[in-house]
């Protein structure tokens, strides 16, 4: 399967955990350190860093790599930018 020309791989179940497991510790780390230097980050704010790192580690899992060129780039800032809507739009559903 391709995306934008992009040949992308499917990724085994120990893979996808590796990178939740990461895009979790990554997360909790940006907010660690938000919270450390007294930087506001509301529940909206959280959730919706905590879906773009998550798909940042299970993008390059699949093959999108943003140093590998403007496809690549492209490719996750649009899937970056799908999620968010999603999430916002869920969001507002919800209450």
């Amino acid at each position: 399967m391709k995306l934008f020309g992009i040949p992308l791989r499917t990724p085994n179940t120990g893979e996808l955990t590796a990178a939740a497991v990461m895009g979790t510790g990554l997360w909790v780390a940006a907010v660690g350190m938000l919270r450390a230097a007294e930087i506001e980050i509301g529940p909206f704010d959280a959730g919706a860093l905590l879906l773009v790192v998550l798909w940042g580690c299970v993008s390059a899992r699949l093959g999108i790599r943003i140093g590998h060129g403007n496809r690549h780039l492209l490719a996750n800032l649009l899937a970056s930018a799908g999620l968010l809507t999603l999430y916002h739009a869920a969001w507002a559903l919800a209450g």
